[in-house]
């Protein structure tokens, strides 16, 4: 497929460190040579990168996450491959190639006046890319685990899932941001806003919305919605485990009735380094949480984790976070 660099063993080989008497995750995880190979592999899961921070530059952010993939690679492959892992069920595909519409953005000008509608038209050739590829592993029966990269990319989960299932998708999206700006040039603010204009979204729901980055209009909007719904993270961060479970459990029950993907910005956990990092918000713990409640129910269709945004410092950290995120994700799905 146009715009996939597919890997092998011998592209991760050199990221794996091996050690006497013990096996790791990259050494047991599964390939394939071409996208046809899908639909017949048993395993459930399919994951790729997208190293791109184009639309979060797009959207007046600050670039960084484009390190996700890389640091996510390098702590997956190294993590033990045990009775709870289990790499036998998961295909590393490989990454979308951001390459040209990375240097294409990195050579504009910022004084030029249309400097963020050229940032939305290279964010738009990324969606394709993503979305032909989601679809694909969709509709072969595979479960996308899918690690950015902005929040844009969620339009393209969306589109893909959509095409693939023939009809809308519900989101849960757990996120202190709603992505349902104005419908401009693509950004990874309005991700969700372009999905809902082309009737590719069904039922949505933020779970963890500050009330701080929440434009009056996008309330206003939001709540005659029958569609649409939200908890905002001050009317959660008080409540005991229990009450957070329960509360959690409601916003599943209002889009498992069909499909749904799963959408996690790592802008919402407390301290994480994010494209829009805070001193508030879920610890990790409380996200993981999360993830494995939502990837027990067989209505949930892909995890899309996005805009974790790495420096040298801090990308063993991030790398060790995505990577629970994702193995704990595999191991709530893994026997349903």
């Amino acid at each position: 497929m146009e715009g996939l660099k597919l890997y092998n063993f011998k592209t991760v080989e050199k990221l794996i460190a091996p050690r006497d008497g013990e096996t790791k995750f990259g050494e047991k995880i599964e390939f394939i040579n071409k996208l046809e190979e899908l639909k017949e592999h048993p395993a459930k899961f399919v994951i790729f990168g997208i190293p791109e921070d184009i639309g979060i530059r797009a959207n007046h952010g600050k670039p960084g996450a484009s390190k996700a993939w890389e640091a996510c690679l390098n702590s997956l492959l190294n993590i033990q491959h045990n009775e709870f892992t289990n790499p036998e069920s998961l295909i590393l595909l490989g990454h979308i190639d951001c390459t040209a519409e990375m240097k294409k953005a990195g050579n504009i000008d910022e004084e030029d006046p249309n400097y963020l509608p050229k940032l939305g038209d290279l964010t738009a050739i990324i969606d394709q890319k993503v979305s032909a590829l989601v679809q694909s592993i969709v509709s072969a029966g595979k479960i996308p685990l899918i690690i950015g990269g902005g929040h844009n990319n969620a339009y393209a989960n969306i589109n893909g899932s959509s095409r693939a299932f023939g009809k809308a998708l519900n989101v849960l999206n757990i996120d202190a941001h709603t992505d349902l700006r104005k419908l401009e040039h693509r950004h990874s603010g309005n991700g969700f806003s372009f999905a809902r204009k082309e009737d590719l979204l069904g039922r949505y729901t933020i779970f963890g919305l500050a009330q701080n980055y929440t434009p009056q209009y996008i309330f206003n909007e939001i709540k005659p919605s029958e569609n649409t719904e939200y908890r905002l993270f001050e009317e959660l961060m008080d409540l005991s485990s229990e009450e957070l479970h329960s509360a959690f459990l409601d916003s599943l029950e209002f889009v498992r009735d069909e499909e749904f993907g799963l959408e996690l910005d790592c802008d919402v956990i407390k301290n994480f380094p994010a494209s829009a990092q805070t001193p508030s918000g879920f610890s990790m713990e409380q996200v993981r949480h999360f993830i494995s409640l939502a990837a027990r129910l067989p209505e949930c269709s892909y995890l899309h984790v996005c805009e974790a945004a790495p420096t040298t410092a801090s990308a063993g950290q991030v790398g060790k976070a995505l990577s629970f995120f994702i193995t704990d994700f595999m191991k709530a799905a893994h026997g349903r």
